[in-house]
């Protein structure tokens, strides 16, 4: 069975030949374990695809998560210059930004003029369309530090270049390897366009215009990810991450998260029956398993243990495990103290729990650390091939 084979069956909650394994990889891992300057991975989609193939190659992944756009071939003519910075790099751009690069960490931007707009006097008939003119929402959510505007709306019609990336890798990858696609969910949209503490605010001080603006930024989240499927992923991931328990309430997630996400996933299905759309969503979530589900959503990603979750594996296994895959749960923070011996009884473990049935990608519960040593990874698959088959003893 290849991989790409075991991750299908896996994402129809079925059981394949054993548990797949597919971890997504922080930035940073990326920086420091490839050999590619920073700039390259992050700015270049011939970098970034570089980079995700050698390490699903290192560590034998059965998936690859190509998480953040292709890139404009022409990004370069936009540079001043490109210099080293302690142990990373500055970008400074001819706009008077600048981008500094760490060497284990997501670059950050600073753009030359201040990029949000007012929720107060947003409208959203009218200005979502207008997305890619403010330059902090393009950053947060696209990744990068402008997009050359030929016409209004880019970000509803996708510009050709963004998928550079997933054509390098499926063309690379030759159909062994499943590959997925990311896009953020309408609340994450929502969080980097106004700032997290205006988008709060908003929420309880105009619920009304809050939910007209999640329900038009969804309309940005399913254009790219139709984008995305036309160009045969063979997933769709909807990136959540401030949905969890520890950011809002679960009233406010059934209010504001579950319609716009549920909108999401009901377009990417409607035009591509049978792809599987899954939801990344850090932290808390044992209250608000079954409200996930009803987001109509295929599977469930991270799934973070105690402490920094608090839904034990086997738990939701039993609540949401006939309706969603489940793909995480190995403690990611911890993975970075712990020694070979720890780091094999973490995952042995939670193989064990997530395992019966069928159902089940073994990862750690979000993205591995820049500074998770490589042979944590690389044991993964051992231990799948080891203990994760099932029909044998």
């Amino acid at each position: 069975m290849t991989s790409r084979q075991r991750m299908h069956i896996a994402m129809r909650r079925g059981i394949p030949d054993r548990v797949p394994v597919m971890c997504q990889l922080s930035l940073g891992h990326y920086f420091l374990n490839t050999g590619l300057p920073p700039h390259r991975i992050w700015f270049t989609s011939e970098g970034f695809a570089e980079a995700l193939l050698a390490l699903c190659a290192r560590y034998r992944f059965d998936g690859i998560l190509i998480n953040i756009p292709g890139r404009d071939p022409g990004w370069e003519r936009d540079v001043a210059s490109i210099s080293r910075a302690g142990e990373g790099e500055l970008i400074e751009w001819r706009d008077g930004s600048r981008t500094r690069v760490p060497c284990d960490d997501n670059p950050r931007h600073e753009p030359s003029a201040p990029g949000r707009p007012p929720f107060e006097s947003f409208d959203p008939d009218r200005d979502v369309a207008r997305l890619d003119e403010w330059p902090a929402y393009t950053w947060g959510v696209y990744h990068t530090p402008r997009i050359a505007r030929e016409a209004a709306g880019l970000l509803l019609d996708p510009p050709e270049h963004f998928g550079r990336t997933i054509d390098l890798v499926r063309e690379a990858a030759g159909g062994s390897v499943s590959i997925h696609g990311e896009v953020f969910s309408p609340f994450t949209h929502f969080a980097e366009l106004f700032g997290y503490q205006e988008a709060l605010v908003g929420l309880l001080s105009d619920p009304a215009r809050a939910l007209a603006i999640l329900d038009r930024l969804a309309d940005a989240a399913v254009a790219w990810g139709l984008f995305q499927a036309r160009r045969d992923v063979d997933a769709v991931l909807i990136s959540s991450a401030f949905a969890g328990a520890g950011f809002i309430s679960t009233e406010m997630y059934r209010r504001f998260v579950v319609p716009a996400e549920r909108k999401v996933v009901d377009a990417l299905h409607a035009a591509f029956p049978g792809l599987p759309v899954y939801t990344h969503t850090c932290g808390r979530l044992r209250d608000r398993l079954e409200l996930l589900a009803e987001t109509r959503t295929d599977g469930v990603d991270t799934l973070d243990p105690p402490p920094l979750g608090d839904t034990p594996l086997g738990e939701a296994k039993t609540r949401i495990g006939g309706r969603l895959f489940i793909k995480g749960n190995i403690d990611s923070v911890a993975l970075l103290d712990d020694g070979p011996e720890d780091a094999r009884r973490r995952a042995l473990f939670t193989l064990e729990a997530g395992k019966p049935g069928g159902g089940y990608i073994l990862s750690t519960a979000c993205a591995v650390a820049p500074r998770v040593e490589p042979f944590k990874l690389e044991m993964l698959v051992e231990i799948a091939e080891e203990h994760g088959r099932y029909g044998e003893g």
